[in-house]
């Protein structure tokens, strides 16, 4: 088909056809009509450039990959984004449409026939090419988004919470519907990228909002749209390395996620410390290894939920002391303070209803004794 021509009909009339085929789509297309003013520009010069392409085509099929990508370089980047693939096959559709109704006009039926063939195997091309256009932009759009999710998460971890980074997160697809929680733990052996689409594959299966980052050698999940937070939690926990891995409590908006990052950070420092720890782990059941490790937020939480309380019920503070710290059991309790051992028991509930934490069980009789370590500490210095 090499040096072939077509007849002026095309040749000559490429403006009439561009022309026709806009006219067509505005009538059969209702996304083309909600298009502005510059987008149907865009819109004009591909299928401008779809059919003066066409005529080069059939000139020189020789060039057919160099002549197709031209159809689509004519376009802003942009329009990838405003016109979908399956809006842009409409597009070429219609193009060719009118082509075809351009050859059928013709009276020569000789020469019709071959123009039909030619036409078949164009919109062919054309097809491979808007296929590959879009392929590349999302891989593109792709590799944008990872880059501009890596700085939302380093600025959440920083504090720098400013519109610019609300921004980004808005353009991340965050629906700010729900609660929101922190996930953090060591990434997946293997390539960093692959674990964190992994993890926003997951979440999207789950219908929960996901952004996600590596921030050092630490794998961070700021999570929204939660309405079961310890479902969520073991649902993305699976996609974390081994490890530990720290839930943050449920936080009320995107504001609270710098100081529950930090926390969760922390949290996953010392986390280690507790080798029976669950997986994934709240930052609040590590107030303990956190207190010890100096973090000063976790102590003073520590006091408040312990100490506080009970120096405001002397006879409960007197009984968890003596309990924890002289005589862990019931009837060495109440020897010791000269009480019935049922008088123990019953002070013990209430130290339980008043704190959060039991007596008797060793997590949180180690939680205890902190506190009021900690407590007296705080007392003895003010």
């Amino acid at each position: 088909m090499s040096q072939q021509t077509l007849p002026a009909s095309i040749t000559q009339a490429t403006g009439e056809l561009t022309t026709a085929a806009t006219l067509r789509m505005e009538s059969e297309f209702p996304w083309y009509r909600e298009l502005g003013a510059r987008e149907r520009s865009w819109v004009g010069m591909v299928a401008q450039a779809g059919i003066t392409a066409f005529v080069e085509w059939y000139a020189h099929p020789e060039r057919v990959e160099e002549i197709t990508a031209s159809v689509f370089s004519s376009a802003p980047r942009e329009l990838a984004r405003v016109v979908s693939l399956e809006q842009t096959v409409a597009l070429m559709r219609t193009i060719i449409n009118v082509v075809e109704e351009t050859i059928e006009a013709i009276d020569d039926q000789q020469m019709r026939i071959p123009l039909r063939e030619a036409v078949l195997r164009y919109s062919r091309e054309i097809a491979f090419s808007a296929a590959g256009v879009y392929a590349r932009a999302a891989e593109a759009r792709g590799a944008w988004d990872a880059r501009v999710e890596a700085l939302v998460v380093d600025a959440f971890v920083r504090g720098d919470l400013d519109s610019t980074v609300l921004a980004r997160v808005n353009a991340l697809g965050w629906s700010a519907q729900g609660s929101v929680m922190l996930l953090a733990g060591a990434p997946p052996v293997g390539e960093p990228e692959l674990a964190l689409e992994v993890l926003r594959r997951a979440a999207a299966n789950h219908g929960i909002d996901l952004i996600t980052g590596i921030h050092g050698n630490v794998m961070l999940a700021i999570v929204g749209r939660v309405q079961d937070q310890a479902r969520i939690a073991r649902l993305l926990a699976v996609h974390f390395g081994p490890g530990p891995v720290i839930a943050s409590e449920p936080l009320r908006n995107l504001d609270e996620v710098p100081d529950a990052a930090r926390t969760t950070m922390r949290a996953l420092t010392v986390a280690s410390s507790w080798p029976a720890a669950p997986r994934p782990v709240v930052t609040t059941d590590l107030l303990p290894e956190r207190a010890l490790a100096g973090d000063l937020d976790a102590q003073a939480e520590l006091i408040e939920s312990v100490f506080t309380p009970l120096a405001a019920e002397p006879t409960l503070l007197e009984t968890a002391s003596t309990f924890l710290e002289i005589s862990p059991t019931l009837e060495a309790t109440a020897r010791a303070l000269f009480i019935h051992a049922n008088t123990v028991r019953y002070r013990l509930r209430q130290i339980t209803e008043l704190t959060g934490y039991s007596p008797t069980q060793p997590r949180d009789a180690f939680a205890l004794r902190l506190g009021l370590t900690y407590g007296r500490i705080q007392q003895s210095n003010s």
